[in-house]
């Protein structure tokens, strides 16, 4: 990887993770890791363009359908992509397949671009990941493997115990803070080469008194209600958050801050 390379454009493609949830700006948008990112590149680069496809509740299936070719189309410089988490989190998730559609991805984004970085993408601590970490090991896996094949860089924030920590997660315990995201646009800023601006950002929070017992079933049961709940009604109906919704920043366009 280059030193202080200079990248003119960046094209985001993945779910609610690099949408930008739940970096929640002052009028109801989110803002998120792959904005900061442009924010910063562009800021190196007069004139740089960017666009981001996401939508959350993507999986693999739908990030491939709507939002690799058009990618791959605006031959950006770089070009991110995240998914097939939401698969492994689904009761029936056929790995064979999620394998075989992040390998076509990879195989139509990594020729369409001069660099194409891949992720493991960040595991909260807790029973629920603990039950879907085998899933979402095996998945890194086939993306260490795709990157290795196609030069691809590896972010990998899975393996950052800072981003683990329950405090860099939203209450509704599936996506990153603002300062979990500021952490992620650091993450791949160094790896893209760029000199770092926080050489810390892999240390984890000081360590703080857990709140009482009375307090953290609280949270639970206001958990359960607000997010849990709703979320086991749409995979049960076949619904998602993403559903009818636009990508985030469709077209490849000059960054302004």
């Amino acid at each position: 990887m280059q030193t202080n390379p200079t990248y003119s454009s960046l094209v985001a493609v993945g779910d609610s993770f690099t949408e930008g949830m739940s970096d929640l700006l002052p009028d109801g948008s989110y803002r998120g890791w792959a904005d900061l990112l442009a924010g910063r590149m562009a800021a190196v680069t007069p004139g740089f363009r960017y666009a981001n496809l996401a939508v959350r509740g993507k999986l693999i299936q739908q990030i491939v359908d709507e939002q690799v070719d058009v990618a791959a189309a605006m031959q950006p410089d770089v070009i991110t992509l995240v998914g097939g988490l939401n698969d492994t989190l689904r009761p029936k998730c056929d790995m064979v397949r999620v394998r075989d559609l992040l390998t076509e991805a990879v195989e139509r984004l990594a020729p369409s671009c001069k660099q194409l970085v891949l992720m493991h993408s960040p595991g909260r601590q807790g029973p629920v990941q603990a039950r879907f970490r085998p899933r979402m090991e095996e998945l890194f896996g086939v993306v260490d493997e795709l990157a290795a094949r196609h030069g691809a860089v590896v972010v990998d924030l899975y393996g950052a115990d800072s981003l683990s920590d329950q405090r860099m997660w939203d209450v509704d315990r599936l996506h990153l803070t603002t300062e979990g995201h500021r952490r992620v646009c650091e993450a791949v800023w160094q790896s893209l080469g760029y000199d770092p601006e926080d050489t810390e950002w892999r240390t984890p929070l000081p360590a703080t008194v857990p709140p009482p017992w009375l307090a953290r079933r609280i949270a639970d049961v206001r958990f359960t209600r607000q997010y849990l709940l709703p979320w086991i009604g749409r995979r049960l109906t076949g619904r998602s958050s993403g559903d009818g919704l636009p990508p985030k920043r469709p077209d490849l366009l000059p960054y302004e801050h």
